[in-house]
């Protein structure tokens, strides 16, 4: 069905191979940005859904509106 309409796209064959660069080209920058990136900053930023300071501080951010 879809092979009706690209029929009439004109140099259709090279959007795969740019696509595919595309795709190469971002996963490989994310890979050299994660390497690169600093690690104590991205440990703590891990964390901290687990940590206790950041569950108290939310929850008694929830008592203080609750009282309106």
């Amino acid at each position: 069905m879809f092979k009706h309409y690209f029929k009439g796209i004109e140099g259709i064959a090279s959007y795969p191979m740019v696509l595919l660069v595309i795709f190469l080209l971002f996963f490989t920058g994310m890979i050299v940005y994660l390497w690169k990136s600093d690690k104590t900053f991205m440990k703590k930023m891990s964390e901290m859904p687990l940590s206790e300071d950041n569950q108290d501080s939310y929850s008694s951010k929830l008592k203080n509106t609750s009282g309106l």
